[in-house]
């Protein structure tokens, strides 16, 4: 049996996104990233990167004025194919910047999240 870590300190923990379409939302995320789901109920659905947990929960999407959410990828070439051919749309090319190189990219939502790799 596992015993699951207490999170750590002053970390983010969670994320969660409300959508209009959580169906589409799951599929634009499992076919980009590869994430996984449990769903509780019809309008909410938890995810998981493998790493870290959010959800997705029915409501009225509000894309703009929040934090910017960055994921890491090893390829980012790859993970922008990958975003693209889900349906994402990118809305900053890769760019270098401090300490790496990232692109920036909408969801089916309308949300705009960052993906990085290390320089």
């Amino acid at each position: 049996m596992t015993q699951e870590c207490e999170p750590a300190d002053r970390t983010i923990n969670y994320v969660e996104f409300l959508t209009g379409d959580i169906d589409a939302m799951k599929a634009f995320y499992g076919s980009a990233f590869g994430w996984t789901f449990t769903d509780y109920g019809p309008s909410y659905c938890e995810f998981s990167d493998g790493h870290m947990k959010g959800g997705f929960a029915e409501g009225e999407s509000s894309p703009s004025g929040g934090a910017l959410v960055v994921l890491y990828a090893r390829d980012l070439e790859a993970c922008q194919d990958a975003v693209e051919k889900a349906g994402g749309s990118v809305v900053k090319p890769i760019f270098d910047f401090p300490g790496g190189r990232r692109f920036h990219f909408k969801d089916p939502e309308g949300y705009e999240l960052a993906v990085w790799t290390a320089a």
